[in-house]
């Protein structure tokens, strides 16, 4: 089994969790991008590397070199920004995709209102990422020892440019730019500001320049960036006193005893449930929490266990599921280590997988329908291929009473939405709970955002903070790049705000298509550089026809009493409300696409794809 974890790698359910049959479909697989940074010659020069690599294990902090790796001239610092070519988006951070390459259909709700303005931008934008701005794969940018507010601000300006290409996932690769500001997105404008950050405070840590009041005034500069995006994006949430969180407290008295620092305090959320508040104004770069590894849970304590033994020796037992099993055993230990963070956890998560017949009858039509049906029938025969054999053959080891379904479905819904993938000391990388951490709730604007590796010096996992945090405030982290989908089948909720990675991707059974001339979309690829009025008058109609059996499909929710329904039909409700506008606004501006530039521009509409079952 493998888990959707909040700071995996990739935020998709493995292929080998859900087996789904051959399509062409567009793979959003997104990384979260780290710098290690080492030292080069580069132009007969000493400089610093940052390498942009696409490898994670998790939202982690850069590396940082020795001091004696810093580049240093005579009237400042040179540093080398470079985008790796093992980033998986490397050609594409280089120059616009061609439309030749589209094979289907995705579109964003949040980035803009009236779709026929996104297609006229779309239809007008020139390639601007790093060859078309007029930046190399590497990149010197030289700091002088004294820099003006001009030249302070044509520096940052270069800087900017380049972090924002580089930190682009593929979904923002393909919408550009959303503002006339020149950025892409929250979360990358996020993750570009503090990755210069990063750069700054490597220069300052060699304590080799002579001159720092570039490096200091750059650094504020970088700062007031952060606040003024962090007053923009706050979301005011309101907390529910009346909400008792003695035994939430008990467990951060616990974690303290163990070593744990926080300057958060636990409290219930109005719409969100448990959160973490800070007591105090934090700071970009302050540690919000600092979580010792030795109360991390991870599969070293499997192998320590009675089962693993039994375990080990089944085909395909993956570390993952041999935690979920033993978590279901350990919740009812008394004598647990870990005794006051089972205390704690809820007898029911929520999540989507929770859902009954009547919110996923209110799921019908929706993309979500699919994906939670497929999820469960997943799950249910995982369970009937390990009970009730190994209660049978092992009862001692794997009670019977302590193994039913119920339990089974609650301990992967405990490691769907509280996992996390870390890397240890060892260098490995781990699934792990994180007791008090997994208050930490998601948002689409987080206070944090680069978490996942161990400490190396203090042998801890810290929280630092990417914007700041006012006292009283929610701190929020981010789960990954996910869908309002994803969001609810393994979380349980929907994010504040519009999610830019709400997608409707239009699939094609590769059994119905012979070859890929016979792809129904094949003829629009192929005209896509001729101005044939024709076949772009096809283009509309097949996706009016395609929208319409969408929001068909879709029904009407009128006749639901939503002030008496469940969690779960609210939610259900809610999804599909998201849905049924992202399909309303597609037809309208379909329909409104009369002239002839508006059906021209409709070649926009279609955005690459790789084909699942063997490449483009």
């Amino acid at each position: 089994m493998g888990f959707p974890l909040k700071s995996s790698p990739t935020t998709e359910i493995d292929s080998k969790s859900l087996e789904l049959p051959p399509k062409f479909h567009l793979a959003l697989k997104v990384s979260s991008l780290q710098f290690p940074v080492v030292s080069t010659l580069y132009g007969g020069k000493q400089v610093v590397f940052f390498a942009m690599s696409p490898y994670s294990f998790g939202n982690s902090q850069p590396q940082h070199c020795s001091c004696e790796n810093t580049a240093e001239a005579d009237d400042g610092c040179s540093i080398l920004l470079e985008l790796s070519e093992d980033d998986p988006f490397f050609d594409k951070k280089m120059v616009r995709e061609s439309i030749e390459h589209v094979l289907t259909l995705s579109l964003s709700l949040s980035r803009y209102s009236d779709l026929n303005a996104f297609l006229r931008y779309r239809s007008s934008l020139s390639s601007r990422l790093l060859n078309d701005k007029g930046f190399g794969i590497k990149e010197i940018v030289h700091i002088k020892g004294t820099l003006d507010p001009n030249s302070l601000s044509s520096l940052l300006h270069r800087m900017l440019q380049i972090a924002r290409i580089i930190h682009l996932d593929e979904v923002e690769l393909y919408f550009g730019q959303i503002d006339g500001a020149g950025s892409y997105s929250p979360r990358n404008e996020m993750e570009a500001l503090n990755s210069i950050l990063s750069f700054i405070r490597t220069s300052f840590s060699s304590q080799l320049h002579s001159q720092t009041h570039a490096l200091q005034d750059l650094r504020d500069a970088v700062v007031n960036m952060i606040h003024e995006f962090g007053t923009k994006n706050k979301v005011e949430d309101k907390t529910d006193k009346n909400y008792n969180c003695d035994k939430e407290q008990c467990l951060v008295e616990w974690a303290k005893d163990h070593g744990v620092k926080t300057r958060l305090q636990i409290a219930y959320i109005e719409g969100a449930g448990r959160g973490a508040i800070t007591m105090e104004n934090l700071e970009v770069g302050d540690i919000a929490m600092e979580i010792p590894a030795s109360i991390i849970i991870s599969e070293d304590l499997v192998y320590k266990s009675d089962m693993y033994h039994i375990l080990e020796k089944i085909d395909e037992m993956s570390s993952e599921t041999m935690l979920l099993l033993w978590s279901m055993k350990e919740k009812h230990n008394c004598n647990s280590q870990f005794k006051m963070y089972f205390d704690t956890l809820p007898e029911n998560f929520n999540t989507g997988l929770s859902f009954g017949v009547e919110a996923i009858m209110v799921l019908d039509g929706t993309l979500l329908f699919e994906e939670l049906m497929q999820a469960k029938e997943h799950l249910r025969a995982q369970y009937n291929e390990l009970f009730p054999a190994l209660s049978n053959d092992h009862p001692d080891i794997f009670p019977p009473e302590l193994y039913t379904w119920e339990h089974f479905l609650w301990a992967c819904e405990l490691w769907y939405s509280n996992s996390m993938k870390i890397m240890f000391a060892d260098g490995k990388l781990r699934t792990c709970l994180i007791p008090v951490a997994g208050f930490l709730n998601h948002s689409l604007h987080p206070h944090i955002v680069r978490y996942g590796k161990v400490d190396l010096a203090t042998n801890s996992l810290k929280f630092p903070l990417s914007r700041p945090c006012s006292v009283g405030e929610q701190c929020c982290l981010s789960y990954g790049n996910l869908s309002g989908s994803h969001l609810i089948t393994f979380y349980g909720f929907l994010p504040q705000g519009d999610n830019p990675y709400d997608i409707i991707p239009l699939e094609f059974d590769v059994d119905q298509v012979d070859s890929m001339e016979e792809c129904p979309l094949s003829n629009w690829t192929t005209h896509m550089s001729q101005p044939n009025l024709e076949v772009e008058k096809e283009v509309l109609e097949d996706l009016q026809s395609t929208f319409n059996g969408m929001m068909e499909n879709l029904g009407d929710t009128d006749s639901v009493d939503r002030e008496n329904a469940s969690w779960e039909v609210k939610l259900a409700l809610e999804y599909k409300e998201i849905q049924r506008r992202i399909v309303s606004l597609i037809l309208t501006s379909c329909s409104t696409a009369a002239d002839p530039y508006n059906i021209i521009t409709l070649k926009w509409l279609v955005i690459m794809v790789i084909a699942a079952s063997g490449g483009a």
